[in-house]
């Protein structure tokens, strides 16, 4: 237990605030780590309105012994010198709150020919960036997407996507954010296993997502499962074993590995701490390897 205690996280979902209390019964629960929501990127380019958030932020994680990660806002994409500004103070929040990853959608277009001046600008604004991460000893993560309702996939949704983007920047502070409950719904929908989407990109996660959803919600057998929930929405963020993702058969590659395992439940899907940390014991095990420091 003391081990997927180390590695085990929880986000705190979005436009909730993060406060001592809140904070305090994630890590009485179990939990070593915690994601948070960034500010919105007005507020991440404000130097002054960015530093008094983030550090109020510090304060109420300084009551925890709980590890930190960022998620930047989902709507911001580099390229741009707005963005680009953006993302810059992203990064100085993530180090005022000792925050060892950012969590940042890449490659979140659509695959045609008018994204590609987009895509261009986007890497060589995250080759900069990877670069001032590294002073600041942060991580940026890209995470694997996918449609949240049934519709065009962006390229992201292709996890090998974005080890081309990170060995074509080639920064140790640029890895990959799996998302295995992103991967379930995309690897349902093209008709093949989740271990084959994932395994190509294990080397390269520093960090893993993950929730349980009912997949691309073809199969009958997901039908008695949607009188709950919103019956055409993919990206549902159940917690583990709500849903028909095939925790069996990729535990062992998630136990085998050594990064942070954060809990991505939304409400009104989401138990209490306590029952969402024993969720995630019953679908990972209890046997999963200690960190490595990123």
């Amino acid at each position: 237990m003391e081990r997927l205690r180390a590695r085990a996280g929880l986000s705190v979902p979005h436009e909730w605030w993060s406060s001592a209390a809140l904070l305090k019964s994630y890590e009485a629960a179990g939990f070593g780590w915690v994601q948070l929501h960034s500010p919105p990127t007005s507020v991440l380019r404000a130097a002054g309105e960015c530093l008094r958030h983030a550090g109020a932020v510090r304060g109420a994680l300084e009551t925890t012994a709980l590890d930190p990660v960022l998620h930047a806002p989902g709507d911001l994409r580099v390229g741009g010198r707005d963005a680009d500004r953006a993302f810059q103070g992203l990064l100085s929040y993530a180090s005022e709150i000792g925050a060892s990853q950012v969590v940042y959608h890449a490659r979140a277009l659509p695959d045609s020919s008018p994204s590609d001046e987009l895509l261009r600008k986007e890497t060589a604004s995250l080759a900069g960036l990877a670069w001032r991460a590294e002073q600041l000893g942060v991580t940026i993560a890209v995470e694997n997407l996918t449609p949240v309702y049934p519709g065009p996939e962006t390229i992201s949704a292709v996890p090998f996507s974005l080890r081309g983007l990170v060995q074509r920047i080639g920064s140790e502070h640029l890895g990959i954010c799996l998302d295995v409950g992103h991967a379930h719904v995309t690897a349902d929908a093209r008709h093949t296993s989740l271990e084959r989407l994932i395994e190509p990109v294990l080397d390269l996660v520093t960090l893993f997502h993950v929730h349980d959803n009912l997949g691309a919600r073809r199969r009958s057998a997901a039908v008695t499962l949607s009188q709950e929930h919103d019956p055409l929405r993919l990206d549902l963020h159940l917690p583990p074993g709500r849903g028909n993702l095939p925790f069996e058969r990729i535990a062992g590659l998630l136990n085998r590995h050594r990064a942070p395992l954060v809990l991505e439940v939304h409400p009104p899907n989401r138990p209490p701490p306590e029952e969402l940390y024993a969720a995630l014991t019953r679908a990972i095990g209890p046997g999963v390897r200690e960190p490595t420091p990123v």
